[in-house]
């Protein structure tokens, strides 16, 4: 969820033109399953009979394969953001497990835009719980394990992914390719909801309580070398409806409930101002729906994508190998354009800060303060971060890592 969107964002993106009540529509998530389950064969059964290959070669080509085969039709807002990314960096891509040599975990809890005055603790703003534990495995392998919970008006998803990272040489630094498989659990209750006609009269809510079991795939590259980083991915490639549109629905309804895709790009550099006393970290992430398109044309209907290509611009300084302290700027590149229909605003300024104890254990806090509209009747957004890194067991973890 992007802090951009406006608070009636909460609700699901469902939109659809009252009719009279008729049967409920069979949905077919079982054909979906199917089409993707021989997607996913015919892939794999080419990518094992490139005996030619090396290693690398395959896993490249496999990553790219499945990136274009599975770029289809996108709208969605953005998925959970967190001001701790270049300290989460697994959620966002899965490339990253196994590159720090050691066993790491990380845990952060986000409470989106806290609101003020009468409404503190409202319920729907966006919460987001999640969990990452990742380590080396042999010697180019990484292994991770995702669990990422987010919740917001009245809808809630939770996803559980197990990662595979394969990381060789690459010039001066090191290149990993990353796959990730689980599950996605979509759920809602919208009985939470107060509608203003009869529930019965609107296809989108006719299951009040729907819940929904759905693979979910991911990939990602990640380059590091011990001062600078670089990575691509997009951590959920399957594209499954969340609700089957009546044939009445198709030239009217311009938004429904979908599992989202999402690209990330992401790069950054240590650069040391007194040794390793002070060093300065500058890092981008980049988020983008549908891969910087606009819009896809179904038919006659123009399906637009309901969120702006966005980014977040950091600073830190690391002190002493102690104390993290850091700024970013949240935006979206369409916030620079004060022309045209449909206008976004810059979306935060963050703060945060991470405390890296000598037992291992990590303790940050963030906060980000809104920008645009939302600053009216929210106080900003806070982040909570708890993380233990078991360097002290490997003896060549001489210092603690920068990314």
């Amino acid at each position: 969820m992007n802090d951009q969107a406006p608070i009636s964002s909460l609700l699901p993106i469902i939109c659809g033109t009252k009719f009279p009540p008729r049967r409920k529509p069979k949905r077919n998530y079982k054909f979906q399953l199917q089409r993707f389950a021989i997607d996913l064969m015919k892939l794999f059964h080419s990518y094992f009979r490139l005996h030619s290959l090396p290693t690398l070669g395959k896993m490249l080509l496999l990553w790219g394969v499945v990136m274009f085969m599975l770029l289809g039709k996108v709208q969605a807002q953005q998925e959970a953001q967190f001001t701790h990314y270049m300290f989460n960096t697994l959620v966002y891509n899965p490339g990253y497990a196994g590159s720090k040599e050691y066993l790491s975990a990380v845990a952060v809890y986000r409470d989106q835009w806290a609101a003020k005055g009468e409404k503190v603790g409202w319920a729907g703003r966006p919460i987001t719980q999640t969990l990452s534990v990742h380590s080396t495995f042999k010697k180019r392998v990484g292994l991770g394990l995702n669990i990422e919970n987010a919740s917001a008006g009245a809808r809630e998803a939770t996803y559980l992914s197990g990662i595979y990272a394969y990381r060789i040489n690459f010039g001066k630094g090191t290149l990993s390719v990353g796959l990730q498989g689980g599950i996605l659990n979509w759920r809602a209750d919208w009985n939470k909801l107060n509608f203003k006609e009869a529930q019965e009269l609107d296809h989108a809510f006719a299951n009040a309580t729907p819940s929904l079991i759905l693979p979910d795939f991911g990939a990602g590259l990640f380059f590091y070398t011990p001062n600078f980083y670089a990575g691509a991915s997009m951590p959920h490639l399957a594209n499954f409806q969340l609700r089957e549109l009546d044939p009445v629905e198709q030239d009217e309804v311009r938004k429904w409930a979908r599992v989202h895709r999402h690209f990330y790009f992401t790069t950054g550099g240590a650069i040391p101002l007194k040794g390793d006393d002070i060093v300065f970290r500058p890092s981008f992430l980049l988020k983008s729906v549908g891969l910087f398109n606009n819009f896809f044309r179904q038919g006659n209907l123009v399906r637009e994508i309901g969120a702006p290509v966005s980014f977040d611009l950091d600073a830190a300084l690391f002190l002493y190998r102690k104390l993290w302290l850091g700024t970013s700027f949240t935006s979206a590149f369409a916030a620079f354009n004060n022309t045209g229909a449909k206008q976004t605003s810059h979306t935060s300024f963050d703060l945060y800060t991470v405390l890296h104890l000598k037992n291992g254990l990590r303790i940050g806090l963030a906060y980000d303060y809104p920008l645009g509209k939302l600053k009216t009747v929210a106080t900003g957004s806070f982040e909570l971060l708890l993380g233990y890194d078991f360097y002290q067991e490997v003896d060549k973890a001489v210092h603690i890592r920068y990314f």
